[in-house]
């Protein structure tokens, strides 16, 4: 799925069958429901999982709790905007582009 066919999917009432775990918490919050994308992460353990929980916690505010989390991916608090992240991770779940480091 290309990040513009994920966008897109987020006008529909649920996410599209298939979603991994990690895809399926950004896509709630693209929809605004930060609490759903959190409750759908906080308890996996993988490096992916901790990314993707320290962005949220990065958009929520709490850099502290962020930068713990980066740290259990093994990555740096990134710079970039947050909408920019956002669009890092979900190509990189979905294979779009080769992942970077952010």
């Amino acid at each position: 799925m290309t990040l513009a066919d994920f966008i897109t999917s987020l006008s529909l009432e649920a996410p599209p069958q298939g979603l991994s775990s990690y895809s399926r918490a950004l896509w709630w919050d693209g929809k605004g429901n930060w609490q759903k994308a959190h409750d759908i992460i906080e308890d996996l353990g993988d490096d992916t999982a901790a990314w993707v929980h320290a962005y949220l916690h990065r958009k929520e505010g709490d850099n502290g709790n962020a930068r713990y989390w980066y740290a259990r991916a093994g990555r740096k608090m990134p710079e970039i905007p947050l909408k920019e992240e956002w669009e890092v991770i979900v190509k990189a779940l979905n294979s779009e582009r080769p992942e970077k480091n952010v």
